[in-house]
């Protein structure tokens, strides 16, 4: 009776640990950081769902997925530049992909061990808006897929890195 009580009160307290804030994106570690509030009403609620909770938008639903004018991706959160067009690729998953980002000071990475796998999870190093994950079976010349969320982007035509 008592590993079933155990067992309840660990079911019951997983939508709380869902919706705290992840583990990288400890106060004060960020130069760009504001109250949830703050996130929510500066990203509207699918924004703030994918950049602050690590939600993932469904695929083939980001117009940034075919964007193909030249330009820069930067960060929805705070405009930091993280991808340019000279990097974007079709992956043909449904999210923008990029082979490698602006400069590797841009981007953050931890290991991501939801849904019972374990990923690369890629964060912008300035607010740690979640952008998405990095798997290594993208194209030449670095065999990177930088899946990102088009939601946690937003597109800058005309500027190059």
């Amino acid at each position: 009776m008592t590993d079933r009580r155990a067992f309840m009160g660990l079911i019951a307290a997983l939508p709380l640990a869902a919706a705290a804030a992840p583990a990288w994106a400890a106060a004060g570690r960020f130069t760009v950081s504001f109250t949830p509030a703050e996130w929510q009403r500066r990203l509207g609620k699918d924004a703030y769902a994918v950049l602050r909770e690590e939600a993932t938008e469904r695929p083939f639903t980001s117009p940034l997925n075919n964007e193909k004018h030249a330009g820069i991706f930067a960060c929805r959160g705070c405009a930091l530049p993280l991808f340019s067009s000279a990097h974007k690729f079709d992956s043909g998953t449904g999210w923008p992909s990029f082979w490698q980002p602006i400069s590797k000071t841009a981007i953050g990475t931890t290991t991501d061990r939801s849904f019972m796998m374990e990923r690369t999870e890629v964060h912008c190093s300035r607010c740690g808006g979640h952008q998405g994950h990095v798997f290594d079976d993208g194209p030449k010349p670095t065999g990177l897929r930088y899946c990102i969320n088009g939601l946690s982007l937003q597109f800058i035509p005309g500027k190059t890195a």
